[in-house]
């Protein structure tokens, strides 16, 4: 009961991220809400990390691995998620995220030697790519008004994160998860704190954000990011990566949820589709499959989820 209650708070608070980011980035903009959410989580993982006494990777390989990871699973798939949101729905943003599974079978195939597609996959491949062009449609009616831009740059996000699930299937999978974790969130957050403070001009007054804002921001920090890094491992210990990272499929509907109640957003017959064509095409290609995510680091998503914008 306890692991199940564990695995349910952690869709239901990465399911969240998507309405959080939407309420922040009218106020904030992109990067800066971007830098203070991977700021303060990187601050709070680091500390984790030297409090624990975990280490860092020294060979060059796991370094270079963990700098791509850090930029392209934390800092470019958080920029991109968070830009799109200006012109996009948050429940539609959720769905579009858990295509990560997707494009990772794809990259997979062409990365890594165990995992072939085979005719069961591009079955489900092409389920959830007409569940895609089903959203993508979506654009063209006055009452959807989410940008063909906007969802292409969580698509494209989505990629990010697929290519982070090889890459730590193939160098990090031997250092210890949370090493991976915190080390990316820094990495992550050094890189785009820095383009902030250099193309942003002025940075957002933060004395004058409203309490709404504030309290987005710091959610996304603390609870969707370092809280729910914590019980994804926990579970992750206990249930292995194929059981946990089922949190995939919870995600949508209660980010489609969550926005329709928060923030009004239509729910009409092609968003509800579209999500059931994808998660029926994620189902189909891991159907007594194996996950791609390496058993000892999986790749966080938004969230992260995710884990894990």
């Amino acid at each position: 009961m306890k692991h199940w209650l564990m695995f349910w708070s952690l869709g239901v608070i990465w399911g969240s991220s998507f309405l959080l980011i939407k309420v922040a980035v009218e106020e904030l903009g992109p990067l800066p809400l971007v830098s203070i959410r991977i700021g303060l989580a990187a601050l709070l993982m680091g500390a984790y990390l030297w409090w624990s006494g975990r280490k860092l990777p020294r060979t060059r390989r796991e370094v270079i691995a963990l700098l791509y990871v850090g930029v392209m699973n934390t800092a470019v798939p958080f920029t991109l998620i968070t830009w799109g949101e200006q012109d996009i729905d948050s429940g539609l943003a959720t769905v579009l995220n858990s295509t990560v599974p997707l494009f990772t079978l794809v990259f997979a195939h062409f990365a890594l030697a165990d995992e072939r597609i085979s005719l069961q996959k591009i079955i489900g491949l092409g389920v959830g790519f007409v569940g895609i062009v089903l959203l993508a449609g979506r654009d063209a009616e006055s009452s959807s008004p989410n940008s063909f831009s906007g969802q292409v740059a969580v698509l494209v996000a989505s990629m990010s994160y697929a290519s982070c699930a090889i890459v730590i299937r193939r160098y990090l999978r031997k250092v210890d998860p949370f090493v991976t974790a915190g080390g990316s969130l820094i990495v992550g957050g050094v890189v785009i704190v820095t383009i902030t403070l250099l193309t942003v001009h002025p940075l957002p007054d933060v004395t004058e954000l409203s309490l709404d804002t504030v309290a987005s921001i710091l959610t996304l920090a603390t609870l969707n990011t370092v809280i729910a890094y914590f019980l994804f491992y926990a579970l992750f210990a206990v249930w292995g990566a194929t059981r946990t990272t089922l949190v995939t499929y919870v995600m949508p509907p209660i980010g489609v949820t969550l926005g329709a109640l928060f923030l009004d957003e239509t729910v009409d017959w092609k968003i509800v589709v579209g999500a059931a064509l994808i998660l029926v095409g994620i189902v189909a290609v891991n159907w007594h499959g194996r996950r791609v995510p390496a058993a000892k680091s999986p790749v966080l998503t938004e969230p992260a989820s995710s884990h894990a914008d």
